[in-house]
């Protein structure tokens, strides 16, 4: 169907940035990593960021 390599990103509502498919991310220190599917923190108090670690439901961070 040509929807193999997709990569999907959708904003969950006062949440993370929910990503489906394959993802390279870059670190600031030049490591790449690749996976497949992650929750990306909006809010900024993950501590596990980029990832979202469920913070965002602690601090009550709403997004417009």
């Amino acid at each position: 169907n040509g929807m193999e390599n997709e990569l999907k990103i959708t904003v969950v509502k006062n949440g993370p940035l929910k990503v489906e498919g394959e993802l390279k991310l870059i670190m600031p220190n030049g490591e790449e990593k690749v996976q497949k599917n992650a929750f990306l923190c909006r809010c900024g108090g993950s501590s596990n960021k980029p990832f979202c670690d469920g913070t965002h439901r602690k601090i009550g961070f709403e997004a417009e």
